[in-house]
């Protein structure tokens, strides 16, 4: 059993807990708790190391979790609660955690739509659009400049297991334009725009959301053919970017399913 927090392995965790820099250069990120690395294992994703206290072992899930980890390859490591707590992002840790690749799963080769991200900032909204995403089978997700890192453990916990469903490509502006040619771009704005069950989804299509704290780029602007918006009859403000991406998003899933 480890059970100190100066071990080699201990001090990698940490780091890919805490800083992006370590995550981007390894290449590897960190899962917690049981229903998250049950989803990794079910993906068939590679498992580098898991690390497991006594008391996880006695839930109901312990000894079948650590049974598909061994199955999976990954090498397993009984550590102290002190040294769980070290290596948690969480004030209560759930007694496992595991280590791997960042997923890197490949986009179909046509695109019939596209979920643009434009600068989402705040972990939780990113996670939480992630899970909206993979949920509805959004072929692609093209994440721009100034968003939060997709393997930040925040938005690694929101998304619920979304990063092993939902392909992913990082692009500059430029990069986008020149994955979209053929398809027309909508922005979500708050208050201007076509209603969006006015907008015709089932046409070869791209979507871009924007964080509601600042709203779109100038950038997103300029290449968005037409603005689409969602009526608020009550008179608020806006609407939190994960919840206004879950009802754009499943209005165009609900035309493209009737237009089957």
């Amino acid at each position: 059993m480890i059970t100190s927090t100066a071990n080699e392995r201990i001090k990698f965790v940490r780091s890919l807990q805490e800083q992006r820099r370590a995550r981007h250069k390894s290449g590897k990120f960190v899962l917690e708790g049981a229903n998250l690395i049950s989803e990794a294992i079910l993906s068939g994703s590679p498992i580098e190391d898991a690390f497991y206290t006594d008391d996880f072992i006695a839930t109901p899930d312990g000894t079948a979790v650590l049974d598909g980890l061994s199955q999976a390859g990954a090498v397993l490591l009984a550590v102290s609660d002190a040294v769980m707590q070290a290596m948690s992002d969480t004030k209560t840790p759930q007694g496992i955690l595991a280590v791997l690749p960042t997923p890197r799963l490949a986009p179909p080769a046509e695109l019939t739509f596209a979920l643009v991200i434009d600068a989402v900032s705040d972990p939780g909204n990113m996670g939480a659009i992630m899970r909206v995403a993979a949920a509805a089978a959004v072929p692609v997700m093209l994440v721009t400049t100034g968003t939060v890192d997709l393997t930040n453990p925040k938005v690694v916990r929101s998304a619920m297991g979304a990063h092993f469903r939902l392909p992913v490509q990082m692009l500059s502006w430029e990069g986008v334009a020149g994955r979209l040619t053929d398809h027309v771009i909508f922005i979500a704005e708050s208050r201007h725009g076509a209603p969006y069950y006015q907008v015709d989804w089932s046409q070869p299509s791209a979507l871009i959301v924007s964080d509601e704290a600042h709203g779109p780029s100038p950038e997103a602007l300029q290449l968005a053919h037409a603005r689409v918006t969602i009526p608020m009859p009550g008179g608020m403000e806006s609407l939190n970017v994960a919840i206004a991406s879950s009802i754009l998003i499943f209005e165009m899933l609900r035309q493209r399913s009737q237009s089957l």
